[in-house]
């Protein structure tokens, strides 16, 4: 199975499910995917004429929120745990990103500082040319501070 495909070498995303093989395949009644979709906990595709499609990433989300809503948990709890755990994944991959990002630039210091101590031209009189990594400015900061009730 390649990474980002679905257990058949397909994409998730596509939209290939009718309501009701979605319905089956989530253990879910059809009445109960319209109710979610009309509360914006999910959002099939559709087709020309109208008619609902579900990927296989939204066959998974409906079975976590069956999973979420058997364990007591109400709608509202549910989307806000979606909520959260959609924040966290964004979170996680700009936190790649920004890794990634930081060790380049890293790279990128190291490189030109093997170059500045080889170089013989890199004298006392040569200018510096390596950027300055600096610190946050405490001026700039932000304190985020909630009211306890």
């Amino acid at each position: 199975m390649t990474r980002g495909r679905g257990p058949y070498g397909a994409d998730p995303d596509a939209a290939v499910f009718v309501i009701s093989v979605a319905a089956e395949l989530s253990g879910l009644h059809p009445q109960t995917l319209r109710t979610y979709e009309r509360l914006g906990l999910i959002s099939p595709g559709r087709t020309g004429g109208g008619g609902r499609r579900y990927s296989q990433r939204d066959i998974e989300l409906l079975r976590v929120i069956s999973e979420l809503t058997s364990a007591g948990i109400g709608i509202e709890g549910v989307r806000r745990i979606l909520d959260l755990e959609n924040r966290v994944t964004a979170l996680a991959q700009r936190n790649e990103e920004l890794q990634a990002e930081l060790e380049a630039t890293r790279d990128a210091l190291r490189q030109a500082l093997a170059q500045r101590r080889t170089d013989p031209r890199a004298g006392a009189a040569a200018p510096n040319r390596l950027p300055v990594l600096r610190g946050p400015d405490p001026g700039s900061s932000l304190v985020v501070w909630r009211r306890q009730r």
